[in-house]
């Protein structure tokens, strides 16, 4: 497993929403790793974790884009039935309390990746512009 920073950004629910996020992004040559998105009503959030934090938080930050970073664990799993299972299974034994997950694999890739949060890493560093 690797510690990495998930970002959580709260959004409007409108068309083009996450859209600016993924330019503040990309103008800074971040690359976003993982990204769930939802949205209930007219409100959402996008969690996502990128190959710099450092360098996102400062395209975040110019582009005026308010968001809360917190502490999380990528881990890369076979890509094959049972394996998150299996991993989950490991985690609850340990005593961890997941707060998010999303999880993604490639069609005909022979790994996934899983990032989590959890309870214990539930201090927050929120940044806002």
């Amino acid at each position: 497993m690797a510690k990495t920073k998930q970002f959580t950004i709260a959004i409007d629910n409108q068309p083009g929403a996450v859209a600016a996020i993924a330019r503040a992004l990309g103008d800074a040559k971040v690359n976003i790793l993982s990204l769930l998105g939802t949205a209930q009503g007219t409100a959402g959030s996008v969690q996502f974790i990128v190959d710099d934090a450092r360098r996102a938080k400062k395209a975040l930050d110019a582009a005026r884009i308010a968001f809360q970073e917190t502490p999380a664990e990528a881990c890369d799993l076979p890509n094959k039935p049972g394996a998150l299972a299996q991993c989950l299974a490991k985690l609850a034994a340990k005593g961890v309390n997941l707060n998010s997950i999303h999880a993604t694999a490639a069609k005909g890739g022979k790994k996934a990746v899983i990032v989590y949060t959890a309870e214990a890493a539930a201090k927050t560093a929120t940044a806002s512009a």
